[in-house]
């Protein structure tokens, strides 16, 4: 528990009135399920990077990464090198055509509505099963975030977990539920800068305290040796090019993530992405350093090794600065939670109104109707979320890597191909997304030789195989589908 906990509440209900402040306030300007979803479509660049930031981190930047940092010292820079590549790779790929297509494939909201247009299904069932895995896959995802919550909230004030978990929960609940996406994406650039400063000013001050960087290597060594090797485990052994190829892997994740992928959608212009992808990077790329030398500097500050890694930076701060000071860099903790799961829940929600209420039960809904099924949802799915957390030996990083690979398997690769390649069959995307993810699921619970690859790689490798020979098993994609793509992509 943080010691003298008023500054440190002070500073978190500040901080929280901020986010519902803003959430009434993008709640006035929501009228339809387009400003909802997507905000009209009208970010700028500092705001779509931002918030695309800020929603993947997540608490896993904080908790999660530098965890593994401080477990398994520079092994943990293969995973930031990955994601950062990811990132830059999504960005330059991706961002510019999915705007420009989801806009001109009938003004697709959600991505199962885009592969639905794209392809001109007209019996649904590619959009069923999208959304199928986007329910399945974002209650792990938003329960790592819950997970996070729990375990900030019970470090800081010493509350029960399962207490905390449900005072998490109804933080993010209550902005979203009101604000839609204008609410997610305002509250994300405060909440992305919040986290840079906190990535920065912590781990350079633990460095300074503990006698600088030089002093921090040497009390990792003299604790083991290994953890100054990016290329041997733990216990000296050679990681091998599986388990290097398991940590770069995460950068394949990105092109599946729906809560990623919708600031793209999102974003005002295409002329903003260049911009925003830079943003986007020096963001991610200062942010992932942060991260990994929070870990090694809690190695080499604590002479005790700790119970919990994943709370290396909060007990970080809870020894080197003044409770008031200490609770503004907790908040980032909040801040980091909360950007990704309202994002998360936004993205389930959406496509619980957009894709299954409207597109099955009530095609003739009207928009403001829509919204509040978005809104009810929002609370159905943080309640199922928040029960997956109630596991207090539930890891973050461990419920990420699992719901990463299943976004990043099951549309990264459908999503590519049709962007780029018109002779992609509305029977290819469906046995990628079905192959991509069921590989995930079943992947993901066997180990032993090659099944200890991390799941997003043979996922992502088996769905792309099922994407180009169900296509060219197939009937050429009818000549307007063909000509649409053209049309989209200039």
């Amino acid at each position: 528990m943080v010691e003298n906990t008023l500054g440190v509440s002070l500073t978190f209900v500040v901080y929280i009135v901020m986010m519902l402040v803003i959430g009434y306030i993008a709640w006035r300007r929501t009228s339809n399920l387009s400003d909802y979803i997507l905000g009209g479509r009208s970010l700028g660049p500092l705001p779509s990077a931002l918030s695309a930031g800020a929603s993947d981190m997540s608490g896993w930047l904080l908790l999660g990464l530098p965890g593994y940092a401080y477990a398994a010292g520079y092994e943990a820079v293969w995973i930031a090198v990955g994601l950062l590549a990811g990132t830059w790779l999504n960005w330059l790929f991706v961002a510019r055509r999915l705007r420009l297509y989801s806009l001109s494939a009938g003004d697709s909201l959600t991505l199962p509505s885009y592969f639905e247009n794209r392809f001109n299904d007209n019996t649904r069932i590619l959009r069923v099963i999208c959304a199928v895995f986007i329910l399945l896959f974002f209650l792990f995802y938003t329960s790592s975030g819950l997970v996070a919550g729990g375990k900030l909230f019970e470090t800081v004030f010493g509350l029960d977990y399962t207490i905390a978990v449900l005072i998490g929960t109804l933080a993010v609940v209550s902005y979203t539920f009101f604000g839609g996406f204008l609410a997610v994406a305002w509250t994300d650039v405060i909440q992305g800068l919040l986290m840079f400063a906190a990535l920065l000013i912590v781990p350079m001050l633990a460095i300074n305290y503990a006698g600088g960087w030089d002093a921090t290597q040497a009390a990792m060594e003299a604790k083991n040796p290994e953890f100054l090797s990016a290329l041997t485990g733990t216990d000296g052994a050679a990681l091998g090019i599986m388990s290097i190829a398991s940590l770069l892997g995460w950068g394949l994740g990105y092109f599946g993530q729906p809560h990623i992928l919708a600031r793209f959608k999102a974003i005002r212009s295409e002329d903003d992405i260049p911009t925003a992808r830079r943003i986007a990077v020096i963001w991610s790329g200062l942010g992932l350093l942060g991260a990994l030398l929070v870990g090694f500097a809690a190695i080499g500050y604590f002479d005790n090794p700790l119970e919990d890694g994943e709370k290396a930076f909060m007990l970080l701060v809870n020894a080197l600065f003044h409770p008031v000071v200490a609770g503004v860099l907790l908040a980032a903790i909040l801040a980091a939670i909360m950007s990704t799961a309202d994002s998360q829940l936004l993205v389930s929600s959406s496509a619980l109104a957009e894709d299954f209420y409207k597109a099955i039960f009530r095609r003739d809904a009207s928009q403001e109707e829509l919204v509040w099924v978005g809104r009810f949802a929002v609370v159905g799915i943080a309640v199922i979320a928040c029960i997956l957390a109630f596991d207090r030996d539930s890891k973050v990083l461990t419920l990420v890597s699992y719901a990463w690979a299943g976004f990043g398997a099951a549309f990264g690769p459908a999503l590519i191909f049709s962007l780029f390649w018109k002779r992609m069959t509305k029977i290819g995307a469906l046995a990628g997304i079905v192959v991509g993810g069921v590989t995930v699921v079943i992947w993901g619970n066997v180990s032993g030789g090659i099944l200890d690859l991390y799941e997003i790689i043979p996922g992502f490798l088996f769905a792309s195989i099922a994407i180009v020979v169900a296509s060219l098993a197939t009937p050429e994609p009818p000549k307007e589908i063909q000509d649409g793509f053209d049309r989209a992509m200039g």
